[in-house]
Protein backbone atom coordinates (compact mmCIF):
# COMPACT_ATOMS: atom_id res chain seq x y z
CA UNK A 1 0.00 0.00 0.00
CA UNK A 2 1.47 3.38 -1.20
CA UNK A 3 1.43 6.05 1.66
CA UNK A 4 -0.53 8.48 -0.70
CA UNK A 5 -3.24 5.45 -0.11
CA UNK A 6 -2.88 5.04 3.39
CA UNK A 7 -3.18 8.53 4.18
CA UNK A 8 -6.28 9.21 2.37
CA UNK A 9 -7.64 6.70 4.98
CA UNK A 10 -7.81 9.55 7.36
CA UNK A 11 -9.35 11.69 5.42
CA UNK A 12 -12.80 13.06 5.79
CA UNK A 13 -15.01 14.41 2.33
CA UNK A 14 -17.98 16.30 3.07
CA UNK A 15 -19.93 17.48 -0.01
CA UNK A 16 -21.28 20.53 0.83
CA UNK A 17 -23.04 21.44 -2.08
CA UNK A 18 -25.54 18.36 -1.64
CA UNK A 19 -25.76 17.86 2.11
CA UNK A 20 -28.31 19.02 3.97
CA UNK A 21 -27.73 21.56 6.71
CA UNK A 22 -29.70 21.32 9.77
CA UNK A 23 -31.16 23.53 12.03
CA UNK A 24 -29.15 26.78 13.83
CA UNK A 25 -28.86 26.81 17.51
CA UNK A 26 -25.64 28.03 18.40
CA UNK A 27 -27.36 30.66 20.37
CA UNK A 28 -30.15 29.05 22.73
CA UNK A 29 -33.35 28.68 20.61
CA UNK A 30 -33.42 27.11 17.07
CA UNK A 31 -33.73 29.92 14.76
CA UNK A 32 -35.82 28.83 11.30
CA UNK A 33 -34.79 31.56 9.14
CA UNK A 34 -30.88 29.79 9.57
CA UNK A 35 -29.41 26.83 9.20
CA UNK A 36 -26.36 24.91 10.30
CA UNK A 37 -23.98 22.62 8.24
CA UNK A 38 -21.32 20.94 10.98
CA UNK A 39 -18.08 19.87 9.66
CA UNK A 40 -15.79 19.61 12.14
CA UNK A 41 -17.39 21.56 14.86
CA UNK A 42 -17.78 19.36 17.86
CA UNK A 43 -21.38 21.07 20.03
CA UNK A 44 -20.32 19.61 23.49
CA UNK A 45 -16.55 21.30 23.19
CA UNK A 46 -18.22 24.48 20.97
CA UNK A 47 -15.13 24.57 18.70
CA UNK A 48 -15.00 23.58 14.89
CA UNK A 49 -16.06 24.42 11.79
CA UNK A 50 -19.14 25.21 10.36
CA UNK A 51 -21.15 26.50 7.66
CA UNK A 52 -23.89 28.69 7.63
CA UNK A 53 -26.95 30.04 5.78
CA UNK A 54 -28.83 32.90 6.78
CA UNK A 55 -32.15 33.80 4.91
CA UNK A 56 -33.22 37.38 4.03
CA UNK A 57 -33.82 39.62 7.14
CA UNK A 58 -32.12 36.61 9.85
CA UNK A 59 -30.67 37.48 12.68
CA UNK A 60 -28.39 36.05 15.39
CA UNK A 61 -28.87 36.78 18.88
CA UNK A 62 -26.53 38.71 20.15
CA UNK A 63 -24.08 36.54 22.04
CA UNK A 64 -20.22 36.85 23.60
CA UNK A 65 -17.74 34.54 22.36
CA UNK A 66 -15.79 31.93 24.68
CA UNK A 67 -13.42 31.49 22.39
CA UNK A 68 -11.74 32.95 19.16
CA UNK A 69 -14.47 33.32 16.15
CA UNK A 70 -13.51 33.39 12.15
CA UNK A 71 -15.29 33.16 9.60
CA UNK A 72 -15.10 34.25 5.90
CA UNK A 73 -18.44 35.65 3.97
CA UNK A 74 -18.63 33.39 0.82
CA UNK A 75 -22.12 35.14 -0.58
CA UNK A 76 -24.84 37.88 0.45
CA UNK A 77 -24.66 40.73 2.71
CA UNK A 78 -23.74 40.28 6.64
CA UNK A 79 -24.52 43.13 8.91
CA UNK A 80 -22.84 43.42 12.55
CA UNK A 81 -23.92 45.31 15.49
CA UNK A 82 -21.99 48.09 14.88
CA UNK A 83 -23.37 49.00 11.21
CA UNK A 84 -19.95 47.41 9.04
CA UNK A 85 -21.46 45.51 6.12
CA UNK A 86 -19.80 42.44 5.19
CA UNK A 87 -19.82 40.68 1.69
CA UNK A 88 -18.55 38.06 -0.61
CA UNK A 89 -14.86 36.98 0.79
CA UNK A 90 -14.47 39.79 3.69
CA UNK A 91 -12.97 37.61 6.38
CA UNK A 92 -13.61 38.47 10.66
CA UNK A 93 -11.72 37.56 13.15
CA UNK A 94 -13.70 37.94 16.66
CA UNK A 95 -11.47 37.18 20.00
CA UNK A 96 -12.40 35.26 22.69
CA UNK A 97 -14.66 37.41 25.02
CA UNK A 98 -15.98 39.96 22.12
CA UNK A 99 -19.31 40.67 22.01
CA UNK A 100 -21.96 40.99 19.22
CA UNK A 101 -24.83 39.85 16.99
CA UNK A 102 -25.03 39.78 12.81
CA UNK A 103 -28.22 40.73 10.72
CA UNK A 104 -28.15 40.03 6.57
CA UNK A 105 -30.46 42.02 4.24
CA UNK A 106 -30.41 39.90 0.94
CA UNK A 107 -29.08 36.49 2.71
CA UNK A 108 -25.52 35.43 3.68
CA UNK A 109 -23.54 31.90 3.56
CA UNK A 110 -20.80 31.94 5.35
CA UNK A 111 -18.08 29.36 7.04
CA UNK A 112 -16.96 29.83 10.51
CA UNK A 113 -14.20 28.21 12.79
CA UNK A 114 -14.40 28.65 15.97
CA UNK A 115 -11.63 27.84 18.45
CA UNK A 116 -9.09 27.94 21.41
CA UNK A 117 -5.68 28.93 21.20
CA UNK A 118 -3.04 27.44 23.21
CA UNK A 119 -0.70 29.71 25.64
CA UNK A 120 0.87 32.40 23.98
CA UNK A 121 -0.56 31.93 20.60
CA UNK A 122 -3.34 34.70 21.05
CA UNK A 123 -2.21 36.73 17.31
Amino acid sequence: MSKTKNANTKRRIIKTASTEFGPYDFEGPLQEDMSLLKLSYDHEARQGAYMIRMEPGAETIRHVHKRREEYLILEGDLVESDGTVLGPGDYVIYASGSEHNSRTVNGCFLIGIDYSFSEGDQS
